[in-house]
């Protein structure tokens, strides 16, 4: 990963918009689910997620945040597309599925903006917000372990997994990927994504999707000069056209799929994303459900929203 700081931008604020389900997910695996509530259910993912929450306020001090939830993890229009997508996963067993409701109701007592939607992924919200409030004047910090959502940035922005703390400015995506930014759809549209179910080409893995993508700028382009493939210093290169041409239909449609929205209707703005003071009730009332499980969690995100609001 590449050691990246994100530089001080003084001219524009920073917004941080958090992909919440990964370090839920990180949380289940990583706390024992021995960790049981009032009602003897685990906790574990709650209290994980609420850990992280807790150290990412306090070591950002972000005064803008926006928290995305997936509302399904098996239904978008995705799925509507390609019934496939996604579908080589196991769903969450019902003692992590049962504790998302309860993280999104800490998020929302920290003071933070919380979305979701039916119909699309945490992904697509993010990118939505990430353009509304770049339009906005703001700079973005997307906060995930998902490398895929380095297609949304722009200029100075910026991609952080805070639990690995690996970080990718705009122009570090290139260096990863071997593609800009804008690039990252085309390239899974070639190589597909295993984790996701996106087939993409056969035969054609990351670094020959790279090279193809520096020869041709996007995925159109490519297609438009199939021919021009075979003059390529490529292993394999002689045979690449004849297996676009065979699979360009499947090419598009992962294309598709890995391709995130930005214009899902929700209502984003500098103003919803300001952080608020910390809900106490809401707050005490998930402590309550968690049998005073993370309570010491609690008081210091109650703290970080005052410490921030008082300056």
């Amino acid at each position: 990963m590449v050691n990246f700081v994100p530089a001080a931008d003084h001219s524009s604020p920073t917004v941080h918009i958090i992909d919440a389900s990964i370090y839920i997910f990180r949380a289940w695996f990583s706390v024992p689910d021995s960790m049981r509530g009032e009602a003897g259910k685990p906790v574990n993912a709650v209290y994980g997620f609420c850990r992280f929450l807790t150290e990412f306020v306090e070591r950002s001090q972000a005064q803008y945040v926006a928290v995305a939830f997936d509302e399904s993890l098996t239904q978008s229009f995705r799925n509507e597309i390609y019934p496939q997508y996604k579908m080589n996963r196991e769903l969450p067993p019902k003692e992590l599925s049962e504790q998302f409701a309860l993280c999104r109701r800490l998020a929302e007592g920290a003071g933070l903006f919380c979305m979701a939607h039916e119909r699309y992924e945490a992904d697509d919200l993010i990118a939505t917000a990430a353009v509304k409030m770049r339009e906005s004047g703001y700079r973005v910090s997307i906060i995930s372990g998902d490398k895929d959502l380095a297609q949304v940035l722009r200029n100075n922005d910026f991609w952080w997994d805070f639990a690995r703390n690996q970080q990718l400015g705009s122009a570090q995506v290139n260096e990863k990927f071997g593609v800009p930014p804008e690039a990252v759809q085309d390239y899974l549209g070639l190589c597909g994504d295993a984790v996701d179910n996106i087939p993409g080409v056969p035969g054609i893995g990351p670094k020959t999707a790279s090279a193809l993508l520096q020869k041709f700028g996007s995925m159109d382009a490519l297609y438009q000069n199939l021919d021009d493939i075979k003059h390529l210093k490529i292993r394999g290169a002689k045979g690449l056209a004849a297996k676009l041409r065979e699979h360009q239909e499947q090419a598009f449609l992962s294309k598709r799929l890995a391709t995130v929205e930005y214009q899902v209707p929700i209502d984003i703005s500098p103003e919803l994303l300001k952080r608020r003071s910390a809900e106490l009730s809401t707050l005490q009332q998930v402590g309550h459900i968690m049998g005073g499980r993370g309570d010491g969690l609690f008081e210091r995100l109650a703290n970080s929203a005052r410490t921030l609001l008082a300056q």
